[in-house]
């Protein structure tokens, strides 16, 4: 009964953080454009932070409620789901080229910073410094990002996300960024304490948590508006959302739980889940860039992204059933 319980707690809480997160970040997005903020300083709002919100701030209740690794797992997660399954299905069922110049140049960047949030965490101890260190390149790289797609390398991904901008009255605008940021963190409060007594009652880590029903259920946000984009022939839009919710999860979301409550990662989280990650982005650059077909991410591709992805769901299933085994019977 109990699981039950905390399992409708669970999903009551993914409904209502999918749906306050959309209100919240239009509502923000509005009135940022309503006080004047550069259009695509906002379209870099909605592409990184709009998908990211739920990973925030389930990662931020989580450390504050004691328990940082499901907000690591729910970061590295994330990405590992953004890839291998939301960008898997995608191009299983739609052809996704990749056309944007500021997308070729930001994958290697985002190589470069997993390389980063990996070295970090193998350190042991991932405290406030560590936390600091990836905001601040979090910053260099959204400057970077903007100043790119302004001077440099304009960019037909950012005039994609301009079209979608909502056109509301202020008040209605500063309704919806106060109304949606409350049941986000109603919402939020709602998964964190679900997850947590789960992973109590089935005897499993609190990563593994994050990595599995909290990563997915948050990663829904870019399942819908990937899938959405690709079907509008928006491919650019399609394979930006996996890039910059990413940016966003591995220099945003993981810095949150080592900010909040400095504590040791997880063994499994370093030599397991980071390496990964890794490897998935780094497919991803090598599919990106047009190895074996010219810079187009299409069927087979997805198939193997995909298929990866349930590889390492049956890969925490088989070390999550082994670790509670050894447990019951007090093995060593």
């Amino acid at each position: 009964m109990d699981l039950l319980y905390y399992s409708l707690a669970i999903l009551a809480g993914f409904a209502l953080l999918i749906w306050s997160s959309d209100r919240f970040v239009d509502g923000a997005a509005d009135l940022a454009r309503h006080f004047g903020v550069s259009p695509m300083v906002v379209g870099m709002i909605i592409i990184g932070f709009g998908t990211s919100a739920p990973e925030m701030l389930v990662s931020s209740l989580a450390a504050f409620n004691g328990n940082p690794q499901i907000g690591i797992g729910n970061a590295i997660g994330s990405n590992i789901t953004n890839i291998a399954l939301v960008l898997g299905i995608t191009a299983i069922f739609y052809a996704i080229p990749v056309k944007s110049r500021i997308v070729r140049i930001e994958l290697p960047m985002l190589l470069a910073v997993t390389v980063l949030a990996a070295v970090l965490l193998s350190f042991g101890d991932f405290g406030r410094l560590d936390g600091l260190v990836l905001l601040l390149v979090l910053g260099f790289v959204l400057s970077w990002m903007i100043y790119s797609a302004k001077h440099k390398y304009p960019d037909e991904l950012l005039t994609d996300i301009e079209e979608h901008f909502p056109n509301t009255h202020r008040t209605t605008a500063m309704f919806w960024t106060v109304a949606g940021l409350t049941l986000l963190l109603v919402s939020s409060q709602m998964l964190v304490w679900g997850a947590s007594h789960i992973a109590t009652l089935l005897g499993v880590s609190d990563l593994v948590i994050g990595l599995t029903i909290v990563a997915i259920g948050t990663s829904l946000p870019e399942v819908a508006a990937t899938l959405m984009s690709a079907k509008k022939g928006e491919t650019d839009l399609a394979i930006g959302n996996i890039v910059g919710s990413n940016f966003f999860n591995t220099l945003g979301v993981l810095a949150l739980p080592a900010l909040i409550n400095p504590h040791t990662p997880d063994i499994d989280a370093i030599y397991r889940d980071m390496p990964i990650s890794l490897l998935l982005t780094a497919i991803l650059l090598l599919f990106a860039w047009g190895c074996w077909q010219k810079r187009i991410i299409k069927f087979w591709k997805g198939v193997i992204l995909f298929s990866l992805f349930l590889g390492y769901q049956v890969l925490l299933f088989v070390q999550s059933t082994q670790h509670i085994t050894c447990q019951s019977w007090l093995c060593f």
